[in-house]
Parts: C-alpha cells; sequence; structure tokens
C-alpha cells in the first residue's frame, strides 16, 4: 500500500486512515486554488486570552500582526490546578484522564461500564451467514453489519423505552486487516466485491429489559436492511435528469447505484436520516486535467479499484465520465420503511459532505447546515422551499419527505466587523447560490451550481475555511456549532493566511465556531459569530475554551458533535494533540453559564481508533459511540487491536477463533 502520508500525520493520525479515508489528501495541494480575495486581505483579527468577555463567555477582537498568532488566547500560566470535579447534571460521571495511544482498551468513567451493540460481520437476518474473514463473499457481506460505521443514532421507537431502531453508515474499509491475502485474481475480486458490500447503511432493530439497561440487537428483525455500494438510489432536485448526471447505465440521469464514504449524519424531525458522501474522490479512476475533477480531488487513479469489478467507476471511460457527478450528495433514508428507496438530494449541493442537520423553527421553517471536508472549503446551509408539518399522518409524513428536494443553498462569508459591545467576534452573511429554483452564480446554470458547487462558491468569494466538518445547530438555543477540524497548510507559502474565524497558522488541532443566526430566524442572510473552542493541550499558548480559566482536558481536531438533553455540547474527536501520546475521546463542554469552556473526557477509544458519531442520553443514563478503525496499522498476519472481543491477558487466539479488530457501535451504561 502506497502511504504518501507516512511521517507526516498529525498526532495519532494513521497515514493508511489517510490514504483510506481521503486519499491521503494533505499529501497533495488544496483543490481550492480560487485566487479569489479572502477575509484575511481585509481584515486580520487576533485573539488575547485577557480580551475575553468573562461574563459573556465571547471574545472581543484586536488587531495584530501575523508574528503575534501564537499568542492567540495568551500562555496558561496561573490557571487553577487539575481537580477531582465530579460532573453534575442528568449524566454525572467522573471524568477520566487522557489516554495513552498505545493501550488496546476502550476507557469509560468509574461506575460506568461499556458493551458492544453490534459489531462488523454480525448477521443482521435470519439467512445471515456466520461471520467468516477467512472467506470473503460479497453476498455474505450484503447480509452481515457493515465496516467502519460513522454517523450514528439510536431512536426509541415505543413508549416503554424498550424498542429502538439503530442506524449508523459504514464510512470506508481496509482491506489488509479485514482479509487474508489472496492466492489469484479472481479470488482479489471477490473481496473488492466484498468491500463494495461492506459500505453504505444498516439499519437494526434494538430490544432491551428496561430504560438503562443495556441494548441487543434483534436478528432477522422486520426493519432490519443493509444499503451497500450496489443498492438502487434515487436523484432529486433540480439537476435530476439533467445531462450532468446521465451516463450509459442511466440515461435518465435519475438513479444511482450504491453510496461510499458516507460519514457524518444528522437525524430529521421527521424521522428519516441524513448522511454526507465525503471523500468518494478517491473511488473513481478520472482524468485529473479535467477541472471539474481537479476541484474535487479526482486523480488518475482510484484507492479501491471498485473499477475492477464495476465499470461505473471508471470516469476515464466516455460512457460513464459523468459517474462521478452523481456522488457527493446528502443521502436521506427512511429507516421506518425497509421497502423505500433512498435518495440524493441535488438542491443541497454537490461537495465533500461531513454530513447535515436540520432545524425547524417555530413557523415550519426547515434549515440544514453543511460542512464541506476540505482544507480551505466552505461552509454552507439549505432553506427548503416548503413548511415542516407536525404530526403522524400520513399525509404530513408523505409531505415532509418532499422537503429537502427543493429550497435555497447559501455558502457563508465571515467578517470581522464587530457589534459596537464587542459581544461578537465577527459577523457573517449567507450568500445564495440558488434561490427560487434559479441560479445566483452568474455564467453558472443552477443544475451547473449544484453539481460543481465548489466552482460556484468560489465565484461568490465564500471563506475559505479549516475543514468544517460536523456544523449542528443546539435544540435549546438555536445557536449552531461547527467543528473545524485542522488545516496544516493555513499560512504556508502560497495558501491563504490566518483570519479571525481560522486564526491560526498551520492549524493542527483545529477549533469550534458558535454561530448565532440574526433574529434567530434559521432563514437569516446574516449571523453573528465567535470562537467557542481553540482546541489543543491547554499548557500550550493558542489554546482557548470558552472563557474557561481552570483546567480542562487536552483535545484536538473535533470531528462530530452532539448535544445532551441539557445543551451541553459532546465533542468526538479525530486525532489527538501532537506530543502527547494520547487516545482519541469523547468530551463534554458546557457552552453556557459559569462553566462555559469546562471542558472534560468522557472515554478513550482503543489504539489505532477513532471517536465517531456520538448519541448522548442522558435522562437514560446512556452514551453511544461508533469506534471507527481500531488496530488501523495491522496486517492480516500481525493485528494490533483485538478490540472489542478481547481475550485473556491480551493472549493471541488460533486463527480460527477470529480475534482481530471489528468496528463497532458501543454503549456505555452506569454499571
Amino acid at each position: 500500500m502506497n502511504l504518501p502520508m507516512l511521517g507526516h500525520t498529525h498526532g495519532n493520525r494513521s497515514a493508511v486512515t489517510c490514504h483510506l479515508k481521503c486519499d491521503s489528501a494533505c499529501a497533495s495541494p488544496p483543490p481550492n486554488t480560487s485566487t479569489e480575495p479572502t477575509f484575511a486581505e481585509i481584515a486580520r483579527g487576533q485573539l488575547s486570552r485577557r480580551a475575553v468577555l468573562i461574563g459573556g463567555g465571547a471574545l472581543a477582537a484586536t488587531a495584530a500582526a501575523p508574528a503575534l498568532v501564537p499568542q492567540l488566547a495568551a500562555a496558561t500560566e496561573g490557571r487553577r490546578a487539575p481537580g477531582e470535579s465530579t460532573i453534575r447534571g442528568p449524566l454525572s460521571f467522573q471524568p477520566i484522564a487522557p489516554v495513552d495511544a498505545a493501550k488496546d482498551a476502550l476507557t469509560v468513567p468509574p461506575g460506568y461500564e461499556w458493551t458492544p451493540i453490534i459489531r462488523w460481520g454480525d448477521p443482521l437476518f435470519h439467512n445471515s451467514p456466520a461471520f467468516d474473514p477467512e472467506h470473503p463473499n460479497a453476498e455474505a457481506q450484503e447480509l452481515q453489519f457493515g465496516y467502519n460505521n460513522d454517523y450514528l443514532d439510536i431512536m426509541v421507537t415505543d413508549r416503554a423505552g424498550r424498542e429502538a431502531l439503530l442506524v449508523c453508515n459504514h464510512e470506508y474499509t481496509n482491506r489488509d486487516i479485514m482479509f487474508p491475502p489472496t492466492d489469484n485474481e479472481a479470488q482479489e475480486l471477490e473481496v473488492i466485491r466484498t468491500l463494495m458490500a461492506a459500505h453504505g447503511f444498516a439499519v437494526v432493530e434494538l430490544r432491551r429489559r428496561g430504560k438503562g439497561k443495556p441494548w441487543k440487537y434483534v436478528r432477522g428483525g422486520e426493519k432490519n436492511r443493509r444499503i451497500t455500494a450496489y443498492s438502487l438510489f434515487s436523484l432529486t432536485g433540480p439537476a435530476a435528469g439533467t445531462d450532468l448526471l446521465k451516463t450509459a447505465a442511466d440515461p435518465s440521469g435519475k438513479k444511482v447505484y450504491g453510496t461510499v464514504n458516507n460519514c457524518a449524519g444528522g437525524t430529521t424531525p421527521w424521522g428519516t436520516v441524513l448522511s454526507g458522501e465525503e471523500n468518494f474522490n478517491g473511488y473513481f479512476k478520472a482524468d485529473p486535467a479535467v477541472p471539474e475533477n481537479a476541484r474535487y480531488g479526482l486523480t488518475g487513479s482510484s484507492v479501491y479499484g471498485f473499477e475492477k469489478v464495476d465499470p461505473r467507476f471508471d470516469a476515464t471511460n466516455p460512457d460513464y465520465v459523468n459517474e462521478p457527478h452523481r456522488f457527493g450528495y446528502i443521502v436521506e433514508i427512511d429507516p421506518m420503511d425497509p421497502t423505500s428507496t433512498p435518495r440524493k438530494h441535488t438542491a443541497m449541493g454537490r461537495m465533500k459532505h461531513e454530513g447535515a442537520n436540520v432545524r425547524v423553527d417555530d413557523d415550519g421553517t426547515v434549515v440544514a447546515y453543511m460542512g464541506d471536508d476540505e482544507r480551505f472549503d466552505y461552509l454552507y446551509k439549505f432553506v427548503a422551499k416548503k413548511k415542516y408539518r407536525k404530526g403522524d399522518s400520513a399525509a404530513a409524513r408523505r409531505h415532509n419527505l418532499t422537503l429537502l428536494t427543493e429550497g435555497d443553498l447559501y455558502v457563508a462569508r465571515f467578517s470581522g466587523q464587530q457589534k459596537p459591545d464587542n459581544a461578537n467576534l465577527g459577523r457573517g452573511v449567507w450568500i445564495p447560490l440558488t434561490q427560487n429554483g434559479k441560479s445566483m452564480v452568474p455564467d453558472m446554470s443552477i443544475e451547473e451550481v449544484l453539481v460543481f458547487t465548489r466552482l460556484a462558491a468560489d465565484k461568490m468569494k465564500a471563506t475559505p475555511m479549516d475543514r468544517p466538518e460536523d456544523v449542528e445547530p443546539n435544540p435549546r438555543t438555536g445557536k449552531v456549532y461547527v467543528a473545524c477540524t485542522n488545516n496544516s497548510q493555513r499560512g504556508t507559502d502560497g495558501k491563504p493566511g490566518t483570519d479571525a474565524p481560522n486564526p491560526r497558522p498551520q492549524n493542527k488541532n483545529g477549533h469550534i465556531i458558535e454561530i448565532t443566526e440574526h433574529k434567530n430566524a434559521a432563514n437569516a442572510t446574516t449571523f453573528d459569530w465567535n470562537l467557542f473552542l481553540v482546541c489543543g493541550d491547554p499548557e500550550e499558548s493558542g489554546t482557548y475554551f470558552g472563557g474557561w480559566d481552570g483546567p480542562v482536558a487536552p483535545i484536538s481536531s473535533p470531528d462530530n458533535v452532539a448535544f445532551d438533553s441539557a445543551g451541553n455540547l459532546w465533542i468526538s474527536t479525530d486525532g489527538a494533540p501532537s506530543g502527547i501520546g494520547k487516545s482519541d475521546a469523547l468530551y463534554r463542554v458546557p457552552v453556557q453559564g459559569r462553566e462555559r469552556g469546562h471542558l472534560v473526557q468522557f472515554l478513550a477509544v482503543p489504539s489505532g481508533a477513532e471517536t465517531c458519531g456520538p448519541v448522548i442520553h442522558d435522562l437514560d443514563g446512556s452514551v453511544f459511540v461508533a469506534v471507527q478503525h481500531p488496530g488501523e496499522d495491522g496486517s492480516w498476519e500481525e493485528q494490533q487491536s483485538f478490540f472489542p472481543d478481547y481475550v485473556p491477558e491480551g493472549s493471541r487466539p488460533d486463527r480460527g477463533d477470529w480475534r482481530g479488530p471489528r468496528p463497532s457501535v458501543v454503549q456505555v451504561t452506569r454499571a
């Protein structure tokens, strides 16, 4: 395996993960080569801890030269010493200390225990074959739980709290640790088909004895479902049926087989699940000389070799030159109806969607917030044309299932202009890319805007961000939180420099932005914003934790976020601060009140793993996470993790009794 990122990763991130998940994107120049003026050329607002307005938890901007950026949120001298502080609330716990990255264990607070709900390869249906990685088989994998689950939700479906649906996506695969080496080409082609079947989604019924008790999955549940890289999807919205989406296999331009690299997501008020097709570029063989391909990071070769078993993934073939245009959308799945056809919504734009999270205002206005997970790409929102209808009637549900097919698409431009009372660091505007079914971008049709959304946003001078990943509105306050994971090329030669919403050069640890829509209206076209967290080791200068001046846990690369019933923010990470050698983790941090910014660690995942898809049922005493890519750097012969099926004293079992790593959905409950 060629690993361009070997020796260049940050913290505990594996070069293997970089290669398989995003085609080693950071080893290549960022696809955004736009030369449009950025906010950095207008105002370079820098921050100091002494500029913090402690009472409101907001920041005042001060002008500073780029050389002063390391002084962001001044050094940490004078902080209170770490203490044994128990976090109070519906889910009380004793925070854990950071865990050594080499430890092959899932660590939870005292008084809690963890158990896997479901693992890669577990049989979902009565006719599902038993898990047998020694003999890869695509038909078997289509009937089993998939690999590397990322977005997750546990949807309780009865009033007694004893039945639920688990819905998650399966982002990518790691052939070298999943299956043994093959003897011939025919065997290897079956491995590729099996990898395709391990992508996609799973819907699984759950049951338990009562509230607060552990869940168990139901084999053969009526709503159990697998969606894979082979499954039929329909395309919706203005770009569906246009020439840009037609191929030899689909002259209608309205249906697609398969979905890949689904990352974060969201659950809608009408009971469907959204997910983003993120790094789809790595799945296609394509011509990088085509500007539209280059802007989306498509290179001359693919990571997985799917084109060897399915010609659709060879976009150098004139019959399939448009096939990459059919990936990169927000996908909507109805878990309540296992016979329904999942959809890809072109009205929400095409990019490397991390996910989408929906907010519904009192008047029924529906908005979805989205990030394009790439260095120097943009933040978006979609405002639906139709209003949400309350109620569980069949008519209301049919109507709500159409909400994401029509609407207006916006991209964010940040500025540093402050309000007179300095209550916010800056302001921003949502720039329309489409409006009332028409393009708002000069010299681009609406289908061009929706298929080549990045190029449209370039033209409209959006603000290049540090990998905006999960974007989620707080259900209690309406404020929107944007997790910017990192961007090691910020401020390097020839790249955009620092600015107020992206304040650090070579930003290795990431930050979180807090947005307040004007008039607290979801369809507002302007907003205020501030920096809520500037991540890293709190002992280093440059970190900031919402105005909190006491001890906090080190954190890097915020990825997925979620909220508990009290409106506290929970953050899962995709990397740890360099130099401290700690595992990825899940954190909790209040966003308001006296403890705003008081970040503590709840759990740590095993060696090589990433924490994904947090679900917080704090009133039920439960936390759920998807543990992705444990033991990523291993091989079939030399596995580096035995999660979650550990054996006594870490001894290695016989190969016939599989104990290599299995990405899993884990529940944490009170012991």
